[in-house]
């Protein structure tokens, strides 16, 4: 199966571990990955062309000449990757939170089962896993995504979580023909677009797969004026989006 992973990185230079993107590769020999340079003024260009200089037919480079924000660095990178016509498109946290091991998980409600549209990561403390996340961002994190499930309709338990893989096809193209409205929870404006599209909605082709692994790296650019903003941001979003 062909993969096509979107990276957005904004002045990464000092997190981006290259050895562990470039390990990544030995998981699917379908697998591609394309960063997303979102107009850094540090050395994340020079350590990402680098980077694809050494797997230039399995690593790429999109460099925007100015900072767009996440959300937008995103739908330019998904739009990219759809351009080769691959099977399935995602974007992937630059700083590894959710390391690449997920991605077979991620994988294999795909490959098992065509109506199924999109595969979400899902940071659900469970025996045996590590998931590690400030106590804080964790219950702001379920009372928001409680707020998310009732106003997409689907008991989607984790939005936020920066590994997502999408089964490539006219409603994903639909869905990010246009800017996002949402600087901060772009995610699920992208679910809402998705599931005005998808015959059915979300409930019956989205998954959600518990990760093994999750990691609070430090060093986001996440600050809390964007938890505040969240609420008025879904309000919004389920406006445009008709729900």
């Amino acid at each position: 199966m062909s993969i096509v992973v979107v990276v957005p990185a904004y002045n990464e230079a000092d997190r981006l571990d290259l050895a562990a993107f470039e390990a990544a590769l030995a998981l699917s020999a379908g697998l591609q990955l394309l960063f997303v340079d979102d107009g850094s003024t540090d050395a994340t260009g020079t350590a990402l062309a680098a980077l694809a200089a050494r797997h230039p037919d399995r690593i790429g480079v999109l460099a925007e000449p100015r900072n767009l924000g996440k959300a937008e660095a995103v739908r330019r990178g998904l739009l990219r990757a759809l351009a080769s016509e691959p099977a399935v498109v995602g974007f992937w946290d630059a700083d590894l939170a959710t390391p690449f091991s997920a991605l077979p998980g991620l994988l294999e409600p795909l490959e098992r089962n065509p109506a199924i549209q999109v595969v979400l990561g899902s940071r659900v403390r469970l025996l045996g896993r590590r998931i590690e996340r400030r106590a804080i961002r964790h219950y702001l994190g379920r009372i928001f995504a409680s707020a998310v499930s009732l106003a997409l309709k689907a008991p989607v338990y984790d939005t936020q979580c920066g590994a997502k893989l999408f089964r490539a096809g006219a409603p994903l193209r639909e869905a990010l023909a246009t800017p996002f409205q949402s600087r901060w929870i772009f995610d699920v404006e992208l679910l809402a677009r998705l599931g005005r599209r998808i015959p059915g909605g979300l409930a019956g082709a989205a998954r959600e797969v518990p990760l093994e692994q999750w990691t609070d790296v430090g060093g986001s650019r996440l600050r809390w004026h964007a938890f505040l903003r969240a609420p008025f941001e879904l309000l919004r979003i389920l406006r445009r989006e008709g729900r």
